[in-house]
């Protein structure tokens, strides 16, 4: 049987990189500039290694094959893309939601009309939407079976979804601002250290595959209270951002806000929704 020889170092040509990256766009709509090159050769060339195979021009021609597509391209996505998330991160902007979401949960409760619909549109292994879950729990109290609740998670990552459905982590995933009273409320221990998230939470969220790239498909979702988009369109170009906003505004009712990374900003890049400077945070409504 002979057997591949796999170089310990595995180049990405210039143009080999734009054919990549193209091909990464047209799926994704993750854009890689130029000065990528090196970032996009360390991570995949792993991937090539992987597979025994010797370069990237036999790594693209399997990416092009249709047979191999659709598979390759979740790891590929898996390789470029970090899931860096944790409880209860960014506290200041989680008060401000918690706020905002008391006073609609008021007026809802006078409407006489108990729904609401979150959306976490990358959320990578959940730990984003089960503080939110955590948080409308913890409003709601013993009513929350009397509302119509819809919290969606939802990524491009197979994997990442794998976990979030499991809702089981490691210390790693608590090192934001969440109480120790709170993970002996709302987590299992299943082992030292292991953690699962308890099935009242569970049963409030629902995680599935969407890719931000699929207008149609974001289409489907429609009534929107808030929306979570955090530390996904710095992946994006300019045009890619302004598409998924535009998907993403027709899914949200009037009055429902639109929550971005601390570090993220829609200026010059959308004036569809108006900037609220809530306290140690701001968000984008929808008006």
């Amino acid at each position: 049987m002979s057997v591949i020889a796999v170089p310990a170092s595995i180049n990405l040509a210039p143009e080999q990189f734009q054919e990549l990256r193209d091909i990464i766009y047209s799926k994704t709509g993750i854009f890689f500039a130029e000065n990528k090159l090196y970032l996009l050769e360390n991570r995949l060339s792993k991937r090539i290694k992987e597979l025994s195979m010797g370069s990237f021009e036999d790594y693209i021609a399997h990416v092009k094959t249709q047979a191999s597509n659709t598979a390759e391209f979740h790891e590929i996505y898996n390789a470029v893309t970090i899931n860096e998330t944790f409880f209860f991160r960014f506290q200041p902007q989680l008060e401000a939601f918690k706020g905002l979401l008391s006073k609609l949960i008021d007026q809802r409760e006078a409407e006489g009309d108990r729904y609401l619909k979150i959306w976490s549109a990358a959320s990578s292994t959940g730990e984003e939407l089960y503080t939110i879950g955590i948080i409308l729990s913890a409003l709601l109290g013993n009513k929350i079976s009397e509302w119509n609740i819809d919290l969606w998670g939802t990524d491009l990552s197979h994997r990442a979804l794998a976990l979030a459905n499991e809702g089981i982590y490691t210390k790693n995933s608590f090192r934001g601002a969440m109480t120790e009273i709170q993970k002996r409320l709302y987590f299992t221990e299943l082992q030292p250290g292991r953690f699962q998230v308890n099935e009242d939470i569970r049963s409030l969220v629902k995680f599935k595959y969407l890719n931000l790239n699929d207008s149609t498909e974001i289409r489907k979702f429609s009534g929107i209270d808030y929306v979570y988009c955090r530390n996904v369109m710095i992946y994006f170009d300019e045009d890619m951002k302004k598409r998924v906003l535009r998907s993403i505004y027709g899914t949200m009712n009037h009055g429902g806000f639109f929550f971005l990374g601390e570090a993220e900003s829609l200026h010059g890049i959308s004036s569809s929704f108006k900037v609220e400077h809530l306290t140690g945070a701001f968000a984008y409504k929808k008006e």
